[in-house]
């Protein structure tokens, strides 16, 4: 079982440098438990049905392997309290920030190897599903066994995970919110993302998404790049 924190920045027109990523990442990698560790910045891409705006500047995504070792990370001694200075990413020192823990479900796809070229990163399309359902359970179970084996269809998908809510503690003083589920698609570069939007594939998703069970609330749909850090 493996478990993941999100953060998030809310900020119009920030950039964050690279010196920044880079602090972060040295911040990031030797965190005791953390089994992977990915970084978000805005990407682009087309999509046929959704236009959900501007990206966020940044997105963290940490994966841990015991929930132990995440809330150890972010206890009021633990290593990820330095977000919470200025000094770390001053190029956001006004953003907003919003984050939550989740439980990880990953999918099986034909051909999890990435082929990026040299010097490029992955492309995430990260989506949130913000509200609420009408009835959890069946609402799950359709995204669970319909949704996301339509995503593992994908042409050139390389990852595909599903996330949901879980109880945690924390003491970075940041916003939590409690979207009812999460989930990613990711793919070697911005054409590949592209191209599978554009493909059948994407058009029975939206057909089927006429078929989940009633819910409420917005749902965010955003193209990112991928900086792997672990």
């Amino acid at each position: 079982m493996t478990f993941c924190w999100f953060a998030q920045a809310i900020a119009t027109g920030a950039i964050v440098s690279e010196a920044e990523l880079n602090r972060l990442a040295n911040l990031i990698a030797p965190i005791p438990g953390v089994t992977e560790a990915l970084l978000f910045t805005p990407g682009a891409t087309h999509d046929p049905y959704l236009n959900d705006g501007a990206p966020p500047p940044l997105a963290m995504q940490i994966y841990f392997d015991r929930i132990e070792a995440l809330e150890s990370a972010l206890a009021s001694d633990g290593p990820l309290m330095a977000l919470a200075t200025p000094e770390t990413l001053p190029s956001l020192a006004n953003a907003r920030f919003a984050q939550q823990a989740m439980l990880t479900r990953s999918f099986k796809v034909q051909d999890p190897t990435f082929r990026t070229g040299a010097g490029g990163h992955p492309r995430t399309y990260l989506v949130a599903y913000e509200g609420a359902a009408e009835n959890q359970a069946e609402w799950l179970a359709h995204y669970l066994h319909h949704h996301a084996a339509i995503m593992t269809r994908f042409p050139g998908i390389r990852r595909v995970e599903v996330y949901t809510r879980i109880d945690w503690c924390g003491a970075l003083p940041w916003p939590r919110v409690d979207h009812m589920q999460r989930n990613k698609v990711v793919f070697d570069d911005a054409d590949a993302l592209t191209a599978a939007l554009n493909s059948p594939v994407r058009h029975e998703m939206r057909a089927d998404f006429g078929k989940f069970p009633p819910f409420t609330g917005p749902v965010s749909h955003f193209p990112m790049a991928t900086r792997i850090v672990r």
